[in-house]
Formats: C-alpha cells, sequence, structure tokens
C-alpha cells in the first residue's frame, strides 16, 4: 500500500517492535505524524524536545528498547542535542528521527535553516546520516535497530527531506528474523588464563560497570567462590549484593580506595571504561595485573601493555570463569572487618562534606516499595546518595553520569513510568535542575503518572558554591530566587507537599505512588529529623 514516507516509518518502526514515539509536531515534521495512529503507536507529547529526548532515554533504560523520538528540522533537532549527548556517554539507544530542509547551499532564510544540520547532530551521537530516498531511510533505520542489539548503545540520527517524506512510496523494507547474538566467553585461552590467575591469588579485587549488569547471579557466585572483594561504578550498583561483606560499595572515587586497589594482587574490570566521573582522579592506583573484559574494543585499545584485555560479555565471562573454579577453595585474605572500617569511613568522610543529606537518603531509601526505579539529576543530595545508598539489583538507579545534564531527572522519569506501568518508579531532582524541565510536569499529568518527584531545595547551586570557595573565588552567581514550587506544581495540575519532618516524608513519598498523577515533593536540608 502506497502512503506517504513519513507515515511508512512509522509502520516500519511498529513492525520492528517499537511502541511509543516522543517527540512535538511541527511544519516540517507532520508528515511522520500521519501514521502514527494508522500504524498502533503511542506517541507522548513532551513540552520540549529536550524532555522529549530524556522521556525517550529513561523510556530506553527502564525498558531495554530503543527510545525513538520525532522531532522537527533546526531547532527541534538542536533541543534534542543534549539528550543525545546523554545517551551517547551513557550508553543508551536513543534513535532521533528529524526532518530537513531540501535544500540548503544555494538558499538563505528558509525557516528553521542551519548551515549543518546533520554534522551538528554527528558531534553527540554515534552516527548522524540523511536519507533521501524511502530505500536510504528503510536501510538506515535497520541499520541503527541491528546496531542497538549487536554493538555498544548509543544514539543515532537519521534526517530525511520534507519533500521525500511527502513523497508516496510503498512499504519495501526487507522482513528481517530476529538477530540473535552468541554472547561469547573470550577465547578458551582468556578464560583460563584469568581462572588459573584468581586461583592464584590473595587479594583479588572485581570492579563492575553498568556493562556487567545483566550478570548479578553470576558475578555473586564468582564472588563467593573467590573470596574477592569488589566495587560497582555508579552505572554498576546492584551487581553486587549489599549484604556481600567483602563489598565496598560504589565508592571508587574515595581518595582512599586507592590505597584499597595497592594492595590487591590481581584486579578484574568489568564492563566499565573506568572514565573520570567514576574516579575523579587519573589513576587507579594499583600496581598489580589487571584483567579487562569489555565488548568495546575502544575500552581494549586504552589498557596498558602488562593488562590482559578480553573481548568479551560479561556474563558469560564470568559463567565460564566460574566453571573452571568449580573445585576451586578460595584462599583469599580479604576480611569483613577490613572493608566495613573503610566504609564506615568513607560514610563519616560523606556526612562531613555535605551535612544533612545522609540522614535523609537513609530514611528515603528505606520507605520506598520494592523494586523502585529512580532517575536522579546533577544534585548534591544524588552525589551523596549515591556512594551510601546500595542498590538490591541493577539497572534501578539511573543518573546523567557522563555528560552531566541538569534537568534529566523528570522527564527521563517519566519514560521510565511508561516503560514499567504499575511498578514504581521516581525522581529526585535539585531546585535548580527542576527548573530546567519543569514543563514536563504537564505531560507527565496527562499521563496519569503516579510519579513522585523529590525535590531537594537548597536554594543555590550548593556543588558550584563550594567549588568556587575551595578555589578560592568569591561565590557568584550560585544564590536563586526560587518560585513557589508547591504552587507551580498545582498549576501544572500536580500534587504537591512539603513534609516538615522525615516520618512525614516517608509518608509523602509513599502516598505518592498511588495519586495518579505527579507528586513534587519538597525537602529543605534542614528538615526536622524526628
Amino acid at each position: 500500500m502506497q502512503r506517504p514516507l513519513g507515515a511508512q516509518i512509522s509502520h516500519m518502526l511498529k513492525d520492528r517492535g517499537v511502541t511509543h514515539i516522543f517527540g512535538i509536531p511541527g511544519v516540517h515534521n507532520q508528515e511522520m505524524y500521519r501514521g502514527i495512529e494508522e500504524a498502533g503507536l503511542t506517541h507522548i507529547l513532551a513540552r520540549h524536545e529536550q524532555g522529549a529526548g530524556f522521556m525517550a532515554d529513561g523510556y530506553a533504560r527502564a525498558s531495554g528498547q530503543p527510545g525513538v523520538c520525532y522531532v522537527i528540522t533546526g531547532p527541534g533537532l538542536t533541543n534534542i542535542m543534549t539528550p543525545m549527548g546523554q545517551a551517547y556517554s551513557d550508553s543508551v539507544p536513543l534513535l532521533v528521527i528529524s526532518s530537513c530542509l531540501d535544500e540548503t547551499a544555494a538558499t538563505r532564510g528558509q525557516l528553521h535553516q542551519m548551515k549543518d544540520q546533520r554534522a551538528a547532530a554527528a558531534s553527540v551521537c554515534d552516527w548522524s546520516q540523511e536519507a533521501r530516498t524511502a530505500e536510504a531511510a528503510y536501510a538506515l533505520i535497520d541499520r541503527a535497530l541491528v546496531q542497538f542489539d549487536t554493538t555498544r548503545k548509543r544514539p543515532k540520527h537519521i534526517q530525511i527531506p520534507i519533500a521525500a517524506l511527502e513523497a508516496r512510496c510503498t512499504p519495501d523494507w526487507q522482513m528481517t528474523e530476529s538477530i540473535v547474538l552468541t554472547n561469547a566467553p573470550g577465547a578458551r585461552t582468556d578464560v583460563k588464563y584469568a581462572a588459573d590467575k584468581l586461583k592464584e591469588a590473595k587479594k583479588p579485587v572485581f570492579i563492575f560497570g553498568g556493562g556487567a549488569t545483566a550478570a548479578q547471579i553470576d558475578a555473586e557466585r564468582l564472588l563467593e567462590k573467590t573470596g574477592a572483594a569488589s566495587f560497582c561504578t555508579y552505572a554498576g550498583r546492584g551487581v553486587v549484593s549489599p549484604d556481600n561483606a567483602l563489598s565496598f560499595g560504589s565508592s571508587l572515587a574515595r581518595r582512599e580506595s586507592s590505597a584499597v586497589l595497592k594492595s590487591a594482587d590481581l584486579l578484574v574490570l568489568l564492563g566499565t571504561d573506568l572514565a573520570e566521573v567514576d574516579l575523579w582522579r587519573s589513576q587507579l592506583g594499583h600496581d598489580c595485573e589487571t584483567i579487562i573484559v569489555n565488548t568495546d574494543p575502544e575500552v581494549l585499545a586504552r589498557s596498558k601493555r602488562s593488562d590482559r584485555p578480553i573481548l568479551a560479555d560479561c556474563k558469560a565471562f564470568l559463567i565460564a570463569v566460574g566453571q573452571r573454579l568449580e573445585n576451586h577453595e578460595k584462599r583469599s585474605e580479604w576480611t569483613a572487618e577490613e572493608v566495613s572500617g573503610y566504609r564506615k569511613k568513607w560514610r563519616a568522610e560523606i556526612e562531613a562534606e555535605r551535612p544533612g543529606i545522609v540522614p535523609v537518603a537513609d530514611a528515603l531509601r528505606d520507605c520506598l516499595p520494592e523494586g523502585t526505579m529512580i532517575y536522579s539529576d546533577m544534585t548534591q543530595f544524588a552525589y551523596a546518595a549515591k556512594e551510601v545508598w546500595d542498590m538490591d539489583r541493577p539497572g534501578h538507579w539511573h543518573h546523567p553520569t557522563g555528560f552531566g545534564t541538569l534537568g534529566y531527572a523528570t522527564p527521563a522519569a517519566i519514560g521510565g513510568a511508561l516503560a514499567r506501568p504499575g511498578l514504581p518508579t521516581m525522581a529526585i531532582i535539585g531546585d535548580y535542575g527542576f527548573q530546567y524541565t519543569v514543563q514536563e510536569l504537564a505531560t507527565a499529568v496527562e499521563l496519569e503518572l503516579s510519579l513522585p518527584i523529590f525535590l531537594w531545595d537548597n536554594g543555590k547551586l550548593g556543588e558550584i558554591e563550594e567549588s568556587m570557595i575551595r578555589a578560592q573565588i568569591a561565590p557568584n552567581a550560585v544564590h536563586q530566587r526560587n518560585p513557589d514550587f508547591l504552587k507551580l506544581a498545582e498549576a501544572y495540575g500536580a500534587a504537591a507537599a512539603a513534609p516538615k519532618t522525615l516520618t512525614e516524608m516517608q509518608e509523602v513519598v509513599q502516598a505518592a505512588f498511588h495519586t495518579g498523577r505527579p507528586t513534587v515533593i519538597r525537602v529543605p536540608p534542614d528538615i526536622h529529623r524526628a
């Protein structure tokens, strides 16, 4: 059946398993909206393309499926570039499909005109391509979807000229079978090498990153067999159980973690880049042999000559090594007392660095329903909580770690809630970041989402103020006049609350999961502890 290409794209996406589209219609991309309802897709109307991108990001992280956005030429694309940059740094499968002008070289003054829209998008995503025909559009969409399943998950951008979107064509995309990947554990020699080294090690340490979140059970089994100690990056939290007595938690950024790693005689890195935002220092601090397990050749290429890089799926690798250690008697010299001592000291450091946050974080953690998925923002509350709040399962706390965008949490949590209907989802955001995407409250109200939005309100850019003071700069432009957040929330049709005590806060949060609308919960640093 012939349809305009814009409509055929929606039908193709539906055929490929896509169920939700995030975006905002405009005169330049309206052809993509022609086929949405006919194809049976659900469209989520954001209030800003940045919000649409973050919603799609949150949806992808919660569902494991690509988040797909439709945006207009020019400002629609530039508005969503921040979410694209965030998705790139955090390895999130985000597909942005935009319109573009038919010709820009010989004409000036067109609506939404950019000098080079495709190249602009390419700076924040895996690749950005223009499809000038229906055949090219179908091929590029399939290329993106297949790469999401077979390589590191990073955002892609496809732009299509307006005339091409309007042109009628047939749905002659290829019907493809699902691609089934063999999760390779690495070469037999690599698996044997790692197993032999673990048999010899007396103080082995595992570091689990976001690429190991599917391997929770297998990681626990291998830790038990070897008696190894462990750290998790922020993205890897939950891979190791809070009950594991030899877990150092997500404390790699603590300066003394380098002393811990220096005492190790074998280091195994699984599914992590160990980027600046994981360590906040240039070196881990270890001087022992290191085994690096990753599916990204770029990460492996950065290994030192003395390292053992292994191209492998983390879960398959852990299973294969575990099988070789089936009858191994662990000889680890790590003790629970040593680990506990460090963790208590680091907790005290965090309480001193950011006074008042840890008790509130403890109270919030204790009142959440089982399996709550959290989306946090760039705020001091999240920075502290991520170090002291052990997760009991992986993939349930999402933070804009790499790109570090403000305003992420609210729209991302909306996307996450859509991906997990009936399951608890919440946002944690600061007073400044909240105002970046506050308009997306309207979307959450329209969708009738029972979404608690924990708003940490210290009336300033607290982290920047402290950084200026450390640099001996007189704090400047770090204090702002906030609106009445409760009235603002109510104006959007959301619920709002300002609990006076931690007990009241817990009651408000628990109730917010059942209201049928979002609830903004304003919590100041001086909330009463009673």
